[in-house]
């Protein structure tokens, strides 16, 4: 599921700084190159589409991010700290350890 969202994010990216290019800041751009007002995509209606697009992109790019922030795979912690495992391994002080005796019995007079 990362891996998509992942790359849906790249591919947003890709798009919404195309569409960035495409535009001009004196309000020109792709919107220069026509010059009747009434046609299809006329000045206004290819600026109102790029800002749109823009905004849309924008919302579409934050809103991935924040599922792939979701999505993103742990890894589950099963190594403890070195302090852990010693707190855990520690041998209790009051227990004596219990060595085998190597004192020969002695003989019975049975």
């Amino acid at each position: 599921m990362y891996t998509l969202v992942s790359v849906f994010i790249l591919i947003i990216g890709i798009l919404l700084i195309l569409i960035v290019l495409v535009q001009n800041s004196k309000g020109g751009g792709l919107a220069a190159n026509f010059s009747a007002a009434n046609q299809i995509m006329g000045v206004r209606r290819s600026a109102d589409f790029l800002e749109k697009a823009t905004w849309t992109l924008a919302t579409a790019l934050l809103a991935l991010s924040l599922l792939a922030s979701v999505t993103i795979p742990r890894a589950k912690v099963t190594n403890k700290s070195k302090i852990e495992d010693q707190i855990q391994n520690a041998v209790d002080p009051e227990r004596l350890p219990s060595f085998p005796s190597t004192a020969p019995e002695k003989p019975s007079d049975d």
